[in-house]
C-alpha cells in the first residue's frame, strides 16, 4: 500500500516544476517532444549526435529524470504524487526505454537508467491500474506527437 504524501512531497513536486521551466531545460523538453523518437542507438545519434545541441537536450532531459526517479526510488518523494502531477517522466520512458539495452552495453553500465527505468515501469502499472485503456491511450498519445512532427 503506498505511503500518505507529505508536505514536504508537495514541495519537491514543486521544486521539480520550478526546475522544469528553466530556459534551457524548456528547450529541451520541447526539442525531445517533437523531435525525439529513434528506434535504435544509430538512429539516436544522427537525431542527436555527439556533441550537438540536440544531444545535450537529451541528457539534459534524461538526466533530470533520471534524477527525480531517484528521489521515488530512495522513498525521498511519494510515488504515487509525481505520477498524479503529470506525464512527463513517462513520455521519456517511453521514447527510451527500446534504446536503454544498447545504450547500457556501449557505455559499460549495466545500472545505467536504473531509477529511470525502475520508476517508468511502476508508472505504467500505476496506469493500467486506473482504467484498462490508459496506458494504451497514453501510448497512442504518445505516438501521436511523433507522427504529428513526421507530417
Amino acid at each position: 500500500m503506498p505511503t500518505q504524501a507529505t508536505y514536504d512531497d508537495a514541495n519537491l513536486i514543486l521544486r521539480l516544476y520550478e526546475l522544469r521551466r528553466e530556459e534551457k531545460l524548456r528547450q529541451a523538453r520541447e526539442w525531445f517532444s517533437r523531435n525525439f523518437n529513434p528506434s535504435t542507438v544509430e538512429d539516436m545519434q544522427l537525431i542527436a549526435p555527439p556533441g550537438s545541441q540536440e544531444n545535450a537536450y537529451v541528457r539534459m532531459l534524461v538526466s533530470y529524470w533520471e534524477m527525480a526517479s531517484s528521489f521515488v526510488t530512495t522513498g525521498v518523494l511519494n510515488q504515487d504524487l509525481l505520477f498524479q502531477s503529470g506525464g512527463e517522466l513517462l513520455v521519456v520512458w517511453e521514447r527510451i526505454r527500446v534504446l536503454v539495452p544498447e545504450l547500457r552495453a556501449t557505455i559499460k553500465n549495466p545500472h545505467a537508467f536504473h531509477n529511470l527505468e525502475t520508476v517508468g515501469n511502476a508508472y505504467i502499472k500505476w496506469m493500467e491500474a486506473q482504467g484498462p485503456e490508459t496506458y494504451s491511450g497514453f501510448q497512442t498519445m504518445v505516438s501521436g506527437m511523433a507522427a504529428a512532427k513526421a507530417t
